[in-house]
């Protein structure tokens, strides 16, 4: 079976404004890299929108209806809003948004289904720092929370998050706090934005397992923590579903932060995650985009990324 990438053009008309990190060109370098000759056998899918009953799955009514109502029409009247001082709307952030969530429920369709083996949803704006209450950190919805949720709705019961972003996955921890059958891992650099990721940051159940990792760390130290705590804790886990908030700002070339990956290390992340799924639930695995601001590092990275999912 081949692997699926699901994007849409509209993830590119989301604009937070110029000298914004989380820009445009990222997704067009994305899918420059993936047009190479060595991806012709992806199975490509544009995103569908996601229904309102999804998002609503992870997220407060408040918060879905004030982004898809009355901050979208002042995107619309103004051309840019801010929710934060990081996170802004353009009059095409809405319509991203929900393309970028659609695109996460299709990936689940097409992988429990059979159609695909796996699949990379290349999708902006990201999502892992949304809480199910707070749009923040470049995020509006929380993508991964929405397709987890999809995938329990279909019968799979014990998911797995694994999060290798350089900032923590607040908005995904906060969500599945107190879900046992939700097991989230996280590597990130710490101290960094947001501020939360502590090892002590357990969850209700002991469903939360966050690997701090201090600046300058590099392949080293994540094949290291992997081997000791994240590949074990999934093992044991046995999740349904794994999916993976595939961030790739922890380049040693991303200038948001300080950690010292290289494409080698994520495709080597995504290698021993994919073969823990092979073990333990098929090899059901749906990655979707997360951070990546080095334009150069990020199309390499996801490159890479996306050739070990094809050889699964």
């Amino acid at each position: 079976m081949p692997t699926a990438l699901i994007t849409h053009p509209a993830c590119r008309a989301h604009n937070p404004g110029a000298g914004h990190p989380e820009s445009p060109q990222r997704l067009e370098a994305i899918l420059r890299a993936l047009d190479a000759p060595q991806f012709a056998g992806l199975l490509r899918h544009e995103a569908p929108r996601a229904s309102r009953e999804s998002l609503l799955t992870a997220h407060s009514a408040e918060l879905v209806d004030a982004i898809l109502g009355p901050l979208n029409a002042r995107a619309q009247k103004e051309g840019l809003v801010a929710l934060d001082p990081d996170t802004l709307m353009s009059p095409g952030s809405a319509e991203a948004a929900l393309r970028a969530a659609g695109a996460a429920i299709s990936a689940v369709e097409e992988v429990a289904a059979r159609r695909a083996s796996n699949a990379f949803c290349a999708i902006r704006p990201p999502g892992h720092h949304a809480e199910r209450a707070r749009a923040m950190g470049f995020c509006l919805f929380n993508n991964v929370a929405i397709a987890a949720l999809y995938a329990r709705k279909l019968g799979f019961q014990r998911i797995a998050i694994a999060d290798f972003d350089v900032h923590h996955g607040n908005g995904t921890q906060e969500i599945f706090w107190n879900d046992p059958d939700v097991l989230f891992i996280s590597t990130h650099q710490m101290p960094l934005y947001p501020g939360s990721g502590g090892a002590t940051e357990r969850g209700a159940s002991g469903n939360i397992l966050n690997l701090p990792l201090p600046a300058g760390a590099n392949g080293e130290d994540l094949a290291r923590v992997y081997k000791a705590f994240a590949l074990p804790a999934l093992t044991t886990f046995r999740p349904d579903f794994l999916f993976i908030s595939a961030g790739f700002d922890a380049h040693v070339d991303d200038p948001l932060a300080g950690l010292a990956f290289t494409e080698r290390d994520f495709a080597w992340a995504t290698k021993a995650l994919c073969d823990v799924a092979g073990q333990t639930c098929e090899g059901r695995v749906v990655s979707l985009l997360e951070g990546g601001y080095d334009l150069a590092a990020l199309a390499r990275s996801v490159a890479a990324h996306v050739q070990v999912l094809m050889e699964f």
